[in-house]
């Protein structure tokens, strides 16, 4: 057991982000009367289990393996995952936004300093080091775009200044890295497999900053429309490559697969409750049952591959 602590991957909390993203997805299907609450109620607590349970793990690696965890700190690819904790925890403020309000704040804002340290930290890392182009992959949009997400549920329990701060400073990362994501895929090698499924974290930073920007704004507009139909398009663009994405080896980057997918659900089901088109709740349900197929698909070989005893195990 301790053995295996030794190699806990920071990039278990993914797991979380998927769940969490399913969860609001029920929430939001929930409170439209489209499904029962039992979805959302065992969601929200499997959710929070899984949370503290790897937030656990994590900790044990950190006090017995303290040199194993300043080794993924100063890892390349590695630091990027650790915004993954603070995103976990802004999802879980928006998981219990109605569920247990007070909880929520107290989520959102621990959140909110802990990924404001690892965005400027990581940004510091990509500064203070030499990258090459072979280097980037779109897991680097986890510590910066992530602040887009810090408005949905920022907008109640702080000044709407700083939600617009996070919103700016996410959106501004998105254009950049985006620009080398597509030089990056277009005019060089192709990524390594254990780093395709990451592609559909493309989808995140505009279908999250539509719901953002929706409850900053609250307004249909140009900039908003701009945001979902640039995830849709992304969507279609990853349908067509689906042939990229079959007989992939696993790895715990398979995860990368559910969070944007339930994020474009969320999307959907926000742009029904403003334009109430039918188009938009056909959408939502398609998104919610892929969603739910990719996350058991997933957690079914993450289990498969904890009793083989190859998920704790030393990586390059």
């Amino acid at each position: 057991m301790k053995q295996k602590i030794q190699f806990f991957p920071i990039t278990a909390f993914a797991v979380v982000m998927g769940l969490s993203g399913l969860t609001i997805a029920f929430g939001k299907f929930f409170h439209l009367q489209w499904l029962p609450r039992v979805f959302y109620d065992v969601a929200v607590f499997t959710a929070l289990g899984l949370f503290l349970i790897i937030s656990v793990l994590y900790g044990l690696k950190l006090a017995w393996y303290p040199e194993e965890v300043k080794a993924d700190f100063k890892h390349r690819i590695r630091i990027n995952f650790f915004s993954a904790i603070s995103i976990s925890l802004l999802l879980l403020s928006i998981v219990f936004y109605t569920y247990y309000p007070a909880l929520s704040v107290i989520l959102w804002w621990a959140g909110v300093l802990l990924h404001t340290f690892f965005m400027l930290k990581t940004i510091v890392f990509w500064i203070e080091h030499n990258f090459e182009i072979q280097h980037f992959n779109p897991a680097w949009f986890i510590p910066v775009v992530g602040n887009i997400l810090i408005p949905i549920a920022g907008v109640e329990y702080a000044p709407v200044a700083i939600s617009y701060f996070y919103f700016a400073v996410g959106f501004f990362f998105w254009i950049i890295l985006s620009v080398v994501f597509i030089y990056r895929v277009i005019f060089h090698a192709q990524l390594p497999e254990k780093f395709i499924p990451t592609f559909f974290i493309l989808l995140a930073p505009p279908a999250v900053g539509f719901i953002s920007y929706m409850r900053i704004a609250v307004s249909w507009d140009t900039f908003s429309a701009f945001l979902l139909l640039v995830t849709y398009f992304l969507l279609a663009l990853l349908v067509v490559l689906y042939k990229s994405f079959t007989r992939l080896k696993f790895f715990m980057s398979w995860w990368a697969f559910t969070f944007p997918l339930a994020a474009t659900t969320i999307a959907s089901v926000v742009a029904f409750q403003v334009l109430h088109q039918p188009f938009f709740m056909v959408a939502a349900w398609i998104m919610l049952v892929t969603t739910l197929t990719a996350i058991v698909i997933v957690a079914r070989q993450t289990i498969i591959h904890i009793r083989k005893g190859m998920i704790c195990v030393k990586e390059e």
